[in-house]
């Protein structure tokens, strides 16, 4: 019964193991061989692979560092030069609030000056005015009193009548109790004082008749009245210009205040920039030394793992090389040893001992799931799997097939767990290398306007300079050409002045020569009317030449006048447009220069921005799903899984029945 169960399972599955190559050792050998090449190969292919973007991290950190290293050197040299401005503006900030200190300070002092000034003519003029009133009422009663007693009559009247003067009115007045001592003596002080101003006898003798001392009183008391008005308007001047001079002062400080406080708030700013500029500069410079560093140091680690990159790849070359010797050597001298060997009946007979036991029925079964499995997903490694589950005999079968489906299992839960790390750096790479496109491009269009507006301004000056060389030509050639004119000039005054100079001496001499001898020799008296005429023919040509001359030293001293004033001119219009022309150069050169920084810095940030098209070419080659989405593969994966374990779940429940056999065994034995 036994045999024929074995002969029909021998029958079933002869197929399968005709269509299967059992490995012999030889074959086993060489397999190992290639596995371990191919291991070795893979190995290689990622160690190349995370070298490469090892290098590539390598170079655009370099990059970023040298572009922040240039970034903050421009950083600091900015910031020093607002340090050195705002130093300067902060000092002229403080001349400028010492000087309106000043100006306060003495603008105060003269308004308080003003004050104490004004104050006492106040006072003065509030007993000046006090004591006009008083005399102006002083006056107006004593009038009324001597009109009184005049119409009463009597020997006040009489007495009135007899005074020689106004003083001895008053003093009659005041026996009489008509005015009081107080009053009276006011009077006659006025009265004094009136005749001494004015040394008119009006006031101290007046008619003696009843109005005489009335229009006296009346004289006096307009006096008084109209000095009361003067010292009212003079008061009214007196508060009116200080007043005008109050305000302006006022005005003066109000305004110096204002300027002070803004003199102040600017400082204030400008300190504020300062220290702004002097905590960004010592990060600046702080960011900057660590940042050389930084730079040296990544050389450093990245000369380093070159040359262990380097290392390695030479000792897999050379172990690759041992491999491939080696297999040679197996596969071309061990042919037919192996088929003489492990020959074809050997195997058949291996085949059909290991389908001898319910344990091999139960490996096949478990090899014919995982097969199905790999016909169903199409997978190679499931397919390997069951060919190797075939091929394991002696003993302890069922520990050495779960250990090939356990390997199995904990392989494709690894490629889950790297495929889950895959995706999770896909998605990490791509959002970072995305935003890094999105600021190199936004960098670029910001360079590209600065290029434009530099290339812009520098074209201006350019046309600018053009225009001003034009202008230095013209003005050379007019400079020239007066040149030639004023050598032309000056070389025909020397002569015609030398000619000039030279008659007008030839002239002096004849008349010298004539003179003398027409004074001295009397023998020709008879031809000195003749002489005469000759002489005075000769003075006239010797006014004339000295006329000539003047007028040709007077043409030659304003031509050269001048020439020289418009040579001035042109001197300074000169000096004036090539020193425009100097800045401009400059001006134009240093927006050059910037225009080409800029443009290399853009083509920096162009090359940056490639290498991050090309990463992102390589993150979409690498990470963009291809045949199935990764959700596909987890749900392919899980399925696998779940065969393995169904498989493990065969040979777990054959193994335990298997051991209850041999315990029944044993006790029948």
């Amino acid at each position: 019964m036994k045999a024929a169960v074995a002969f029909a399972v021998l029958v079933v599955i002869a197929p399968t193991s005709q269509a299967t190559t059992v490995s012999s050792p030889v074959t086993k050998v060489i397999e190992l061989l290639s596995n371990l090449q191919t291991k070795i190969i893979a190995e290689g292919s990622d160690a190349q692979k995370t070298y490469a973007e090892y290098a590539e991290w390598c170079e655009d950190r370099s990059k970023d560092v040298a572009y922040a290293i240039k970034t903050g050197k421009a950083d600091v040299k900015d910031l020093t030069a607002t340090i050195a401005q705002e130093s300067a503006s902060i000092a002229s900030l403080d001349a400028d609030i010492e000087r309106l200190s000043g100006e306060i300070a003495t603008d105060e002092a003269d308004l308080k000056a003003a004050n104490v000034i004004r104050d006492k003519e106040h006072v003065d003029f509030l007993a000046e005015e006090h004591e006009l009133v008083e005399v102006v009422d002083t006056l107006g009663r004593a009038a009324t009193i001597i009109e009184r007693e005049m119409q009463k009559g009597g020997a006040s009247m009489l007495q009135l009548k007899n005074a020689g003067n106004l003083v001895q009115a008053l003093a009659v007045l005041m026996r009489a109790s008509a005015i009081t001592s107080t009053d009276a003596a006011r009077l006659t002080a006025l009265v004094q004082s009136g005749d001494e101003d004015s040394g008119a006898p009006a006031g101290a003798v007046y008619e003696s008749q009843s109005g005489g001392i009335l229009e006296t009183l009346a004289d006096l008391r307009e006096k008084a009245e109209g000095q009361l008005s003067d010292a009212r308007g003079k008061e009214t001047s007196s508060v009116h210009a200080f007043e005008m001079m109050k305000q302006s002062l006022d005005d003066e400080i109000k305004f110096g205040n204002s300027d002070m406080a803004k003199a102040k708030k600017a400082k204030g700013a400008s300190a504020e920039k300062k220290a702004a500029a002097e905590g960004d500069l010592a990060v600046s410079s702080k960011d900057l030394a660590s940042d050389v560093t930084a730079l040296a140091d990544l050389h450093h680690e990245c000369m380093a793992t070159a040359q262990d990159f380097e290392a390695a790849t030479k000792s897999r070359g050379e172990e690759l090389e041992a491999l491939a010797h080696a297999k040679k050597a197996i596969v071309d001298n061990t042919g037919a040893a192996g088929e003489l060997s492990y020959g074809l009946d050997q195997i058949a007979f291996l085949q059909f001992a290991r389908v001898a036991s319910s344990a091999d029925l139960a490996k096949f079964e478990a090899a014919r799931v995982i097969r199905e499995l790999a016909r169903k997903d199409g997978s190679v490694a499931l397919s390997q799997l069951a060919t190797n589950m075939l091929a394991v005999s002696g003993d302890n079968v069922f520990a050495k097939v779960e250990a090939l489906i356990s390997s199995m299992i904990e392989r494709l839960q690894a490629e889950g767990e790297a495929d889950a790390t895959h995706k999770a750096f896909c998605d990490k790479e791509l959002a970072e290398s995305n935003e890094k496109h999105a600021d190199k491009t936004a960098e670029i269009n910001k360079l590209s306007t600065k290029i434009d507006q530099m290339s812009a301004r520098s074209a201006k000056l350019k046309e600018q300079v053009s225009e001003l060389n034009k202008e230095l030509a013209a003005l050379a050639a007019s400079q020239a050409e007066m040149n030639k004119l004023r050598q032309e000039e000056k070389a025909a005054f020397k002569t015609n002045s030398a000619d000039m100079e030279q008659g007008l001496e030839g002239v002096k001499i004849a008349l010298k020569v004539l003179r003398d001898y027409y004074s001295q020799d009397k023998a020709h008296n008879a031809a000195e009317g003749e002489a005469t005429g000759i002489v005075g023919l000769i003075e006239v040509i010797e006014s004339d030449f000295t006329q000539g001359l003047a007028e040709m030293t007077a043409t030659e001293e304003s031509a050269a006048a001048a020439y020289e004033k418009q040579t001035n001119e042109n001197e300074i219009d000169t000096a004036t447009k090539s020193q425009d022309v100097k800045y401009k150069n400059k001006e134009a050169a240093g927006l050059d220069q910037s225009t080409v920084e800029a443009t290399s810095d853009r083509s920096s940030v162009q090359e940056e921005l490639d290498a991050v098209n090309e990463y992102l070419k390589g993150l979409h080659e690498q990470c963009d799903e291809r045949v199935e989405s990764y959700e596909k593969t987890v749900e392919r994966r899980d399925a696998e899984l779940a065969g393995l374990k169904q498989a493990l779940t065969i040979l777990d429940g054959q193994s335990l029945l298997q051991k209850k056999s041999l315990r029944s065994l044993r006790r029948h034995a």
